[in-house]
């Protein structure tokens, strides 16, 4: 009997662990080369991904009405999370709203439609994998490494840059929706000596 080929490992030549978060530096050339190539749903979806923060499942899953009321792109946003149940808000700032709306426009979408529909014909909108392969596209596209970087970079790149200009970990837990601090601590990849630096700080 022969043996048998062995599976090749699904993580075999990948980098695993932790995907960083972008630059900010990175989120303006990926801004502007979107922007120079005119990709209007890519620069709304790469615009609310910072912003909203929100896991992949998530963002692709956003419809327009969970986003604008009427002809407006609201300034802020509530959806429940599929992974948790919970809900989580997001804001829109300034330039996520313009994104949003020209793309809406563009495609012509209606309150019902998936903000984000998707190509293919057996899917209703992008799904996760065709958006982990957008986000690589992005990154390289700016001479970064597309292995290294990925759909959490996206929800974590705002996050950790609030982390380390306010060093408020509970305002970071409410806007990534975990339910427990130390989800949040993991997930920012604090040092313990951090952690408790800030611990310390906090009087209750």
């Amino acid at each position: 009997m022969e043996a048998k080929a062995k599976r090749e490992a699904w993580n075999k030549g990948k980098l695993v662990g932790q995907k960083p978060p972008l630059k900010p530096k990175d989120i303006w050339a990926i801004r502007i080369h979107l922007q120079n190539t005119h990709a209007v749903r890519d620069l709304a979806m790469f615009n609310l991904a910072i912003d909203s923060k929100l896991r992949g499942c998530d963002l692709v899953n956003l419809r327009v009405r969970d986003i604008s009321h009427g002809n407006q792109i609201l300034a802020r946003a509530m959806v429940v999370q599929r992974k948790t149940e919970r809900p989580v808000q997001f804001e829109l700032t300034e330039p996520t709203r313009v994104a949003v709306a020209a793309w809406i426009a563009k495609a012509m979408l209606k309150t019902e439609h998936f903000l984000f529909p998707s190509r293919l014909s057996e899917s209703p909108h992008v799904s996760t994998r065709q958006y982990a392969r957008i986000v690589h596209q992005w990154v390289a596209a700016v001479g970064l490494d597309s292995t290294v970087y990925g759909t959490h970079s996206m929800r974590r790149t705002k996050a950790t840059l609030i982390y380390k200009r306010t060093k408020n970990l509970r305002a970071v837990q409410l806007l990534l929706g975990h339910s427990k601090l130390e989800s949040t601590v993991r997930y920012l990849g604090i040092e313990v000596d951090d952690a408790l630096e800030i611990s310390e700080q906090t009087e209750i």
